[in-house]
């Protein structure tokens, strides 16, 4: 059931009882969308009074969500770099490759750099999924110093000319001190030759309100601008966009679905408003 089908359903019949109300107070809560924000919602259906139930709801939820643009920033005819952190699980070394291919498949040139260096198996990862994509990826061996892998990388992006950097950090966030501290070194070894132009941080959709305060720690440590959300179902679980956006005020800009390359894309605002209801 989508998410919000069971509400708009009971807001077209003439009368709803308590009995009724909680069960789709439940049902929204266990669509990670919040406690505070399913009581404002239904605060909001309480008091409607309108033939277009549907287009109530989908005003008041598309307030929720992020102004800002959901394009990925930078200046045409430089290098753009995005720093792509998270904690370890989320998807965020696969979703690297798959904003790569992502790009690549839009007519962009890419170049990898692997600075998850405090876990090989992220590197090897990253080169497996890089070969399959024809693209290359700048590494080094296990506990290099990743801002010396992003300084070596940035040198090589700017020498090809590359339309975009990606660069993949660690997430060990149980050392939430120090790899904030390793994030916040990466991010000045780059601006010393150019500029960050993205950090977008990888939220399993899957791990509900955690994710939340996952995102709360990045934001404050790292200077997030944008989000991709992983193992997104957009409708029994798309509460997590809608209350990720309205509690931080920044865009999802990607979602992931699945494991293959293609199983991703943009955040479509319109297509994911449409389908809590469909």
């Amino acid at each position: 059931m989508s998410l919000f089908k069971k509400l708009i359903s009971v807001l077209k019949s003439d009368s709803v009882s308590n009995d009724e109300w909680e069960q789709i107070r439940q049902q929204l809560i266990a669509s990670d969308l919040g406690v505070s924000l399913v009581d404002q919602l239904i605060t909001k259906a309480k008091s409607l009074r309108t033939d277009d139930p549907v287009a109530s709801i989908s005003i008041e939820v598309s307030s929720w969500l992020s102004n800002k643009s959901r394009n990925l920033l930078g200046n045409k005819g430089q290098t753009k770099t995005i720093l792509v952190v998270g904690v370890n699980g989320t998807g965020k070394t696969t979703s690297v490759a798959k904003l790569a291919n992502y790009l690549i498949k839009n007519g962009n040139t890419v170049l990898l750099a692997a600075a998850d260096t405090f876990r090989a198996a992220a590197t090897e990862q990253l080169q497996t999924w890089a070969k399959k994509i024809e693209i290359d990826v700048v590494s080094g061996s296990e506990n290099t110093d990743p801002a010396a892998i992003a300084f070596t990388a940035i040198s090589k992006a700017k020498e090809l000319n590359s339309d975009y950097l990606i660069i993949d950090t660690a997430g060990r966030l149980h050392n939430k001190q120090n790899l904030m501290d390793e994030l916040g070194k990466v991010v000045r070894v780059i601006n010393k030759q150019s500029v960050v132009d993205e950090v977008l941080l990888v939220i399993d959709a899957t791990t509900g309100q955690n994710g939340l305060n996952q995102a709360e720690v990045f934001i404050q440590s790292i200077g997030v601008t944008g989000f991709i959300v992983t193992k997104l179902d957009g409708s029994a679980k798309g509460g997590i966009s809608i209350a990720i956006e309205k509690s931080s005020g920044l865009p999802i800009k990607f979602i992931g679905s699945g494991e293959r390359l293609e199983d991703f894309g943009p955040f479509d605002q319109t297509s994911f408003i449409a389908g809590l209801f469909d």
